[in-house]
């Protein structure tokens, strides 16, 4: 057993370019792992260049030099950015607030309503089961209005957070985007100069990993402005904190979908009861999701590599439980990564085995 395993490691393993970009793959994830909340910023920067460029791209196609066009471009991200900071985030922290502050009077309603199960049906359901059942969710939402509360602006450290982040992510953003190439040249330095694996596989990692970022970014616009104009012409209270979380759920494939229903859901029946604009609103929410992955998603991800539902769902929750939500964000990216990792090693494999034979 060992000598084979020895075999199949100096056939397959003892290809240098193919060790070395498994290393640096390896030691990045690394300093994710242990320096992922410090280097948020950075990440956050990151995806924010990846979507800007794109826009830079299309001014250079029309003329326009490429210093003029990082300056307007940047010039508007940096009002978008202070609006989202100073006013949009605030307005979802108090939906927020005033949405946990109307949990307890859900609660009472709930429980009125279910108190009346056991009467109808006496043989499938008791008293004391349904107070079991309003304590368990009582207590876990409860929990849940607590640590969301302790995210929000009434923090010192949100505070403290929301300065850094207006400060670090702006200026970041600049200098990934003006130092583009110096960059790039440096990270080179940090493989072999006989690097064509390298360059093979940063090719289609750079190629999906764009398509995916920008693609996602546009993906979370289009469903939270649509979704939040569906809820505001129906009055539905709460619609741009459900409209964001609603855009948001496109970074969970299938799952993020159901989870953000959900509140969705029981908002629209305690405010609408039966009546048809709870249809219309949860419908609405259903008809957006649908249009959203059979026309939106395969419209914006043409470029990105197909990847099993059943990979999709390990690497989701795989990367989101090592690194919270940053890890849910790139677990696709992540899982493209890897698989093109893998399709490569096979490929070079084959033509080892060919040229032996």
């Amino acid at each position: 057993m060992m000598r084979w395993i020895k075999e199949w490691a100096g056939k397959y393993i003892a290809d240098t370019q193919y060790f070395v970009l498994c290393l640096v793959l390896v030691c990045g994830l690394a300093c994710v792992y242990f320096f992922g909340k410090i280097l948020i910023p950075v990440f956050a920067a990151l995806i924010i260049a990846f979507i800007l460029e794109g826009l830079i791209v299309q001014l250079i196609r029309f003329g326009c030099p490429r210093f003029v066009a990082l300056f307007i471009v940047f010039l508007i991200f940096l009002v978008c950015f202070i609006i989202m900071l100073l006013w949009l985030y605030p307005l979802l922290s108090r939906q927020m607030v005033q949405l946990f502050q109307q949990v307890p009077a859900m609660l009472l309603k709930a429980k009125a309503q279910l108190m009346a199960l056991p009467q109808q049906y006496p043989e499938i359901v008791t008293t004391s089961q349904i107070q079991e059942l309003y304590n368990f969710i009582s207590s876990g939402l409860s929990d849940f209005a607590r640590r969301a509360l302790m995210a929000s602006l009434s923090s010192v450290k949100g505070m403290v957070a929301l300065i850094v982040y207006l400060v670090v992510i702006p200026f970041l953003v600049f200098f990934f985007l003006k130092d583009k190439e110096k960059i790039l040249n440096w990270l080179a330095l940090l493989f072999p100069k006989d690097n064509d694996l390298a360059e093979s596989v940063w090719e289609k990692v750079n190629t999906q990993m764009t398509n995916y970022i920008r693609g996602k970014g546009w993906e979370i616009l289009v469903i939270w402005a649509v979704t939040f104009s569906a809820y505001f012409f129906v009055g539905l209270q709460y619609a741009l904190l459900l409209s964001f979380l609603a855009g948001i759920s496109v970074i969970l494939p299938y799952i993020g979908v159901i989870i953000v229903f959900i509140p969705t859901l029981i908002i629209s029946y305690f405010q609408f009861g039966w009546e048809a604009l709870f249809f219309w609103s949860t419908g609405a929410y259903v008809l957006i999701q649908l249009i959203d992955a059979h026309i939106l998603a395969p419209l914006l991800f043409s470029e990105v590599t197909n990847l099993h539902p059943v990979a999709i769902v390990i690497s989701v929750l795989f990367f989101g439980g090592i690194w919270g939500g940053w890890g849910l964000f790139f677990s696709i990216p992540l899982a493209t990564i890897i698989n093109v990792l893998i399709d490569t090693w096979l490929a070079r494999r084959m033509v080892s085995d060919k040229s032996e034979t």
